[in-house]
């Protein structure tokens, strides 16, 4: 089962656009599991997931995150600013297989 981690500030705002992309990946039954965290936290999980997206409020944390977690191989992304604020789960989840496929 793969991993992914939306992160935003505190991991609170992440969390709504979490349940909503779970939902999807569970009719699809797509194995994946989908988590949210603070910037703080996702510090900890290098080696542990597999895709991490930021929320457009931390973007500016994507090369710090992507030089984090190169060495475990997780792929790093920043969510649509639009896809994010709508919690378009569709799209969201459409940039996480997006990712997983880069392999």
């Amino acid at each position: 089962m793969k991993t992914v981690m939306l992160v935003c500030s505190a991991g609170m705002s992440t969390s709504l656009l979490v349940n909503m992309i779970r939902s999807i990946v569970e009719q699809r039954e797509l194995g994946l599991k989908i988590i949210a965290a603070s910037e703080a936290e996702a510090k900890s999980y290098p080696g542990q997931i597999d895709v991490l997206l930021l929320g457009p409020q931390v973007k500016y944390l994507f090369q710090k995150m992507e030089m984090l977690m190169a060495a475990a191989g997780t792929k790093v992304g920043v969510i649509d600013s639009i896809s994010y604020g709508t919690l378009n789960g569709e799209a969201v989840l459409s940039q996480i297989l997006e990712l997983l496929q880069r392999g």
